[in-house]
C-alpha cells in the first residue's frame, strides 16, 4: 500500500466554510485599497535569490535561516520562493519602468514562505495583503497609508489594535548611530546571548529586537537613534506625526522598532495587539527610499506595509467578527432526476438573474427521499426551498418555501410562482 502523502509541514489547506472567510476577508480589502486608489500587481512566487540577498539584506534572519533557495536543475539560476513580496514590487517596478510618469499606488495579494517552526500565527506558507506607494517622498503618504490600515480595523471591526512609530532616519545616521551603539555593548559583552555576539558588528541594529528577557534591561539602556537623526528626518517624523494627530489616530513611539529588513529608513510602523500571544504584530511596514538603488536603478522614494492575512482572521475569530457561513440563495429540491431536463434551464436563469441555487444531485444511494433531500437544503444555509414535484412542474410552476428569515425569526412560508415569469420574481429571492 502506496504511504499517505500530506502536506508539507507548517502550508496548511483552507477548507470549506473557512474559505468563505478569507474570501469575505479579500474583498473587504481591496474595496477598501481601491478606494485610495490603489491598484493591484500580481508578481511571481519564485523570484532570483540575489533580489532578497541584496534587497533584505545578507545577514538578515530571514536571508540566513528562513528562504526556501534552490538551485535550478535545468540552467543552474538560483531561485527562492518569495519570504515577502516588497522586493518583488520594486523588482517589477524597475524591470517594467513603472514609476517613468510618476508614483504609482500598488496591491498584492499572496502566500509567501518562510522556514520557520510552525505555531499560531506563523506558517511555512502565509499569506499577506501588501500596499505600497512607489514615487512619493513626502510624510503625506506615509500617513496616508496608517490611516488606511486604521479605516480597515474600523471597517472589519476590530479592536485592542494598537500602533507603534518609531524614525530610522537615514544612512549616515544610522551609522552614526552603529558605532554609538557597538561601543555600548561591547562594554556589556558579557551579557550578550550568542545570537547577539553574532550580529554585534554585521547587523547590531537587529539586536534591539531580541526577544529574550535577559537582554531586555540591556536593550532599554542602549544608545537611541533618534538622538542620532538630523534636521530633516526629524522634520520628517514630525509632519507624519502631526498628520496623525490631525485625523485622531493613536499612537505610541517605540524607539527600539527597528523592523525585520534592512531596506527601511524614517518612518517605521506597526499596529500590534495583545489577543494573540508571542505573535501580536498584525501589520506593518515603513518607508523603504534605497530600496530601489540596492536593486541596482536609480533612487525612487518609496513607502508601503504587509498584514498577516492568518493573523487578522485569527484576531476576527478572537472578537466573533467573522461572518456566518456564506450560503446560496435558493436549495433546489428535485424528488425525480427524470424532471431535471426541465429543471436545469430554469435554475439557469435564476443565476443568471444574480440568484445563488444549489441544486440536489444524485448521491451513491440515488436521489434521495423528499425527507433527506429537505435535510440538505436546511443544511445549506439556504433560504429558500425550490420544489420541483410532479404535481408543480404539471401546473409549469415551482412550489418555493421559506427555510428561514434573515433574522432568524417568523413562519414559513411556501407559495406557487410561474415557471413562465422566473426573471420577474427572481430578484424576490434575493430581497
Amino acid at each position: 500500500m502506496a504511504e499517505k502523502l500530506c502536506a508539507v509541514k507548517g502550508m496548511n489547506d483552507i477548507l470549506p466554510p473557512a474559505s468563505s472567510h478569507w474570501e469575505w476577508l479579500e474583498d473587504k480589502l481591496r474595496s477598501l485599497v481601491q478606494g485610495y486608489g490603489y491598484r493591484n500587481l500580481r508578481t511571481p512566487i519564485v523570484e532570483p535569490t540575489a533580489l532578497f540577498i541584496r534587497g533584505l539584506g545578507e545577514v538578515t534572519d530571514i536571508v540566513e535561516k528562513e528562504m526556501y533557495s534552490f538551485e535550478d536543475r535545468l540552467n543552474g539560476e538560483h531561485l527562492t520562493l518569495r519570504p515577502e513580496n516588497t522586493a518583488g514590487v520594486v523588482r517589477a517596478a524597475i524591470e517594467h519602468s513603472l514609476t517613468y510618469d510618476g508614483g504609482k499606488r500598488l496591491y498584492y495579494m499572496g502566500p509567501m514562505f518562510r522556514h520557520e517552526r510552525p505555531q499560531r500565527g506563523r506558517y511555512r506558507q502565509f499569506h499577506q495583503f501588501g500596499a505600497e506607494a512607489l514615487g512619493y517622498a513626502g510624510p503625506d503618504i506615509d500617513a496616508e497609508l496608517i490611516i488606511m490600515a486604521c479605516d480597515l480595523w474600523r471597517t472589519l471591526g476590530l479592536t485592542g489594535i494598537e500602533l507603534e512609530i518609531n524614525s530610522l532616519g537615514q544612512a549616515t545616521e544610522r551609522q552614526q548611530h552603529r558605532k554609538a551603539l557597538i561601543d555600548y555593548l561591547e562594554g556589556h559583552i558579557d551579557l550578550l546571548d550568542e545570537d547577539a555576539r553574532r550580529r554585534l558588528h554585521s547587523n547590531p541594529l537587529r539586536i534591539l529586537d531580541t526577544k529574550n528577557p535577559a537582554m531586555q534591561e540591556l536593550v532599554e539602556g542602549a544608545p537611541r537613534l533618534m538622538d542620532h537623526l538630523g534636521a530633516e528626518s526629524l522634520a520628517h517624523f514630525e509632519r507624519l506625526r502631526a498628520l496623525l494627530d490631525a485625523h485622531g489616530v493613536g499612537y505610541r513611539i517605540n524607539p527600539r522598532l527597528v523592523r525585520g529588513m534592512d531596506y527601511y529608513n524614517l518612518s517605521v510602523f506597526e499596529f500590534v495587539t495583545r489577543q494573540l500571544g508571542s505573535q501580536g504584530t498584525v501589520c506593518a511596514g515603513g518607508r523603504y527610499d534605497g530600496l530601489f538603488a540596492q536593486i541596482g536603478a536609480k533612487t525612487v522614494p518609496a513607502v508601503g506595509w504587509a498584514m498577516g492575512m492568518e493573523r487578522v482572521l485569527e484576531l476576527l475569530n478572537e472578537q466573533s467578527l467573522l461572518p456566518r457561513q456564506l450560503a446560496p440563495d435558493a436549495y433546489a429540491v428535485v424528488p425525480d432526476a427524470a424532471h431535471l431536463p426541465k429543471v436545469m434551464p430554469v435554475l439557469r436563469i435564476l443565476r443568471q438573474c444574480g440568484v445563488g441555487v444549489q441544486m440536489h444531485a444524485a448521491g451513491a444511494e440515488g436521489q434521495g427521499s423528499m425527507k433527506s433531500q429537505f435535510k440538505k437544503a436546511d443544511a445549506s444555509g439556504a433560504r429558500y426551498a425550490l420544489i420541483f414535484g410532479a404535481d408543480e412542474l404539471a401546473q409549469g410552476r415551482v412550489s418555493v418555501k421559506t427555510l428561514r428569515q434573515p433574522d432568524g425569526s417568523g413562519t414559513p412560508m411556501q407559495i406557487l410562482l410561474s415557471l413562465e415569469e422566473v426573471p420577474e420574481w427572481a430578484n424576490r429571492l434575493k430581497t
